[in-house]
């Protein structure tokens, strides 16, 4: 008469391969996750990067070649700890320009936040028309 059944040995090999196959899962799950979280940081970073950008764009009182910064409201981005900086700078500007001449004006902004790994930072750059500073005159980049 034959049994049915299996061995002990069988049945902790099965069990070895199952607890393998469990942990390999829930690692990959736990990547995802911090993935997934890190892209919607990104997301928040770049909605509020151009945010600014814009309201940067259409403020033509602007101080040139000097940083200027200020903090983001924890209950728009999800972050306790955020800010932005940003620098405006005659790009370019025709040969022999004074002041009064039409120039483009490049405006470097930064988002930064701080998560528990550290600090993360989100880089935007943007240009417009401009008219060139008598403190602008020599100092084009």
């Amino acid at each position: 008469m034959k049994q049915r059944g299996f061995t002990l040995l069988e049945a902790l090999v099965a069990t070895m391969i199952m607890a393998l196959a469990v942990t390999a899962l829930l690692s990959n799950l736990s990547t995802s996750l911090r993935s997934a979280s890190k892209l919607t940081d990104n997301d928040r970073a770049a909605l509020a990067a151009r945010a600014r950008m814009d309201e940067l764009l259409l403020d033509s009182r602007l101080p040139h070649n000097s940083e200027i910064q200020g903090r983001l409201d924890p209950a728009l981005t999800g972050w306790p700890e955020a800010g932005w900086r940003a620098t405006v700078r005659v790009f370019e500007a025709p040969p022999g320009a004074g002041p009064g001449t039409n120039v483009l004006e490049r405006i470097d902004l930064q988002v930064w936040w701080r998560t528990p790994s550290g600090q993360r930072v989100y880089a935007l750059d943007g240009y417009r028309r401009g008219v060139m500073r008598p403190e602008d005159v020599g100092r084009i980049q």
